[in-house]
């Protein structure tokens, strides 16, 4: 008798022990978060955002404004540096724009994987920009993982860097030019530029992929990624705009465009429709 009551005992243990691993963990509560990876979304933000700094920069300190705003909204966001070629020192994006591609989409697959959701949204600024119109074209399977892409200014047609690249088009001198600057760590700033072989490929075809929605911001005032148009992708189904389509007086520069109350909640819009909220206008920083 005493036995049996035993392994009933037992076995009530384990039908418990089944149910319970059958539920989810305490860390699974929805919640929102910066570059935490125990971070859960929500039914109502269910995409976990990833955020694609510029060249040169760092994910931390390019989103210092936006990706904490976009936590506010309750959101899993990540911010991490890519593109490092010393990675002691945080300075990235300046490896090869496939390189940057191919690290950034085994992050997506690390978002997915330790957020449990099934697609992404990427908002990218600058080189980052470029780079969330790259990876949905050229990765296989990458479209299908990305509801939303934003991009900041990005160098869609190349840049002309303020000119500078006109000029030395001009003088004959850019295989100099990228060899100095390849030579200095930076194969990024060769790849990004007018008439670079890295964007006669992005522009070769259709950018945008089916099944992912695409909003372009620039500035009308952004004197490193020139012309400003050249940020513009002009395809069916893409949202481009300039600040000053909805601040007139709003002389936000191209770094600028990361940190600006304008764009942040443009941004959240974007993502979320459903609840919109009037944009304020002011004056970004100039550069």
């Amino acid at each position: 008798m005493h036995r049996r009551l035993a392994v009933l005992a037992l076995a009530a243990l384990a039908s418990l022990a089944l149910v319970l691993a059958g539920q989810p963990p305490a860390s699974a509560a929805p919640s929102s978060g910066f570059n935490d990876w125990n971070c859960r979304p929500s039914a109502k933000h269910p995409e976990p955002v990833l955020l694609l700094h510029g060249l040169g920069g760092n994910g931390p300190g390019n989103f210092l404004t936006l990706g904490p705003y976009l936590v506010g909204q309750g959101y899993c966001v990540y911010a991490e540096t890519y593109g490092m070629p010393l990675p002691p020192i945080p300075v990235g994006g300046l490896v090869s724009v496939d390189a940057s591609a191919r690290e950034n989409a085994a992050r997506i697959d690390k978002i997915l994987a330790s957020t449990g959701a099934s697609k992404v949204d990427i908002i990218g600024h600058s080189e980052g920009g470029y780079l969330s119109l790259a990876i949905p074209k050229f990765l296989p399977g990458y479209a299908a993982k990305i509801k939303n892409v934003v991009a900041l200014a990005p160098p869609t047609h190349g840049t002309t860097f303020a000119g500078l690249v006109t000029l030395g088009q001009q003088l004959g001198i850019m295989p100099q030019v990228n060899q100095v600057l390849a030579g200095a760590g930076c194969v990024a700033c060769t790849q990004l530029t007018t008439g670079a072989p890295e964007i006669a490929k992005l522009t070769s075809g259709p950018i945008a992929q089916p099944g992912v929605a695409y909003t372009v911001i620039a500035s009308k005032t952004d004197e490193l990624v020139t012309p400003t148009d050249t940020a513009f992708v002009d395809e069916p189904g893409v949202r481009n705009m300039y600040v000053q389509d909805v601040c007139p007086s709003d002389t936000v520069g191209h770094i600028g465009l990361a940190y600006d109350d304008t764009v942040s909640r443009t941004i959240a819009n974007t993502l979320d429709p459903d609840a919109h909220q009037p944009v304020p206008c002011g004056n970004g920083l100039p550069f």
